[in-house]
């Protein structure tokens, strides 16, 4: 399966809010400045509220961009049972096991792993997890993650996703200035929260992280 990971959102309601947005419209406007590719993460949302807003999200935006659930499998098979075109799940270390989750989605769905250490790389990378990209973190401190490991800086970041056998994500407090070094380290995206949710233009916010990806420029890790 094919699949941008360059100009990856992860959503966050509070600080969509914070920031005066419906978070639907948010993703909307990030998709149409260059989002590549939406997880929806809401930590605290009752199940049937999220499955409500996977729904209004797909239907504005599915068509252009892959739609993600980050956890909650449950949700994610309710939304696709119910006719919305969702393309997979993203899950954490202390979530379902992967191989459970490949088997509950299908081969078909795309399925995305969190990992910060060589461990838990070499273990996503074997072919029965069934994982289709690694999300590696903390790149830098941030506060969007409540469980956040500790940040790794890109010089450490750029050791793991050197180590990775799939394709990675950097994610963690990741900003404009971070994505040429993390595209120089082999990264096939940044994974952003604040960075759109917190913005107060995401459509430009979007188009600016976009753009700083794309930009041919001279970098080092």
């Amino acid at each position: 399966m094919s699949f941008d990971l360059s100009t990856y959102l992860v959503t966050d309601s509070a600080q969509a809010r914070a920031a005066g947005h419906d978070l639907v419209d948010l993703v909307y406007e990030a998709v149409a400045g260059g989002a590549t590719l939406v997880q929806l993460r809401e930590k605290n949302m009752p199940a049937r509220e999220f499955l409500d807003l996977v729904l209004r999200v797909s239907t504005a935006v599915a068509l252009k961009v892959p739609v993600l659930v980050n956890d909650r499998v449950d949700v994610y098979l309710a939304a696709r049972e119910m006719g919305a075109r969702v393309a997979g799940v993203h899950v954490g270390q202390g979530d379902l096991p992967v191989a459970s989750v490949r088997a509950l989605v299908g081969p078909r769905a795309i399925v995305g792993l969190s990992a910060s250490t060589e461990d838990q790389l070499y273990a996503a990378s074997v072919r029965s997890a069934g994982v289709d990209y690694v999300g590696i973190g903390a790149l830098h401190p941030t506060t969007s993650k409540k469980d956040a490991p500790e940040p790794l800086g890109h010089a450490r970041m750029a050791e793991l996703i050197a180590l990775s056998g799939l394709p990675a994500v950097a994610i963690g407090g990741v900003g404009q200035d971070d994505l040429p070094l993390l595209r120089a380290s082999g990264a096939r995206g940044g994974a952003v929260v604040s960075a759109i949710c917190g913005a107060a233009d995401p459509r430009e916010a979007a188009r600016a992280l976009a753009a700083a990806w794309a930009a041919d420029a001279e970098v080092t890790a």
